[in-house]
């Protein structure tokens, strides 16, 4: 399966950057590597492995998102909760230093799985 896409688990990695360095851009590199399809989306412009940096400030309409991986940290949530939500991912991903509470709770009353995981391991483990 590493070389065909997954798309039953679209991800949109939310926080996307193009440095190497920054754990989301490592999220997006192994969901590759493990066959899962992802789209970046963030405020910082750029490219992530041949695709372009989705501007959230544009509020893009999307569909089909399964998984949403959160790369934000709780402070630069709040004014994205709502738009994010209303995406409909089959579950939110909070990674470590992600999580906040109001965010979890609305997802949660949305009907949307929520998770304190970290998507690196989750991935590397086999359990995405």
């Amino acid at each position: 399966m590493d070389n065909e896409l997954n798309n039953s688990k679209l991800t949109l990695v939310v926080g996307a950057t193009n440095n190497p360095e920054r754990y989301a851009y490592k999220a997006a590199e192994l969901l590759q590597s493990k066959g899962f399809d992802f789209l970046p989306i963030g405020i910082k412009k750029g490219m992530v492995l041949g695709k372009e940096i989705l501007d959230l400030h544009q509020l893009p309409s999307l569909t089909g998102i399964h998984t949403l991986t959160l790369y934000l940290g709780p402070e630069n949530q709040s004014e994205w909760i709502d738009y994010l939500i209303g995406i409909k991912p089959v579950r939110v991903l909070f990674n470590p230093g992600t999580e906040n509470p109001l965010f979890f709770q609305k997802a949660r009353e949305a009907g949307i799985d929520v998770q304190n995981v970290c998507t690196l391991v989750i991935l590397t483990t086999g359990q995405f």
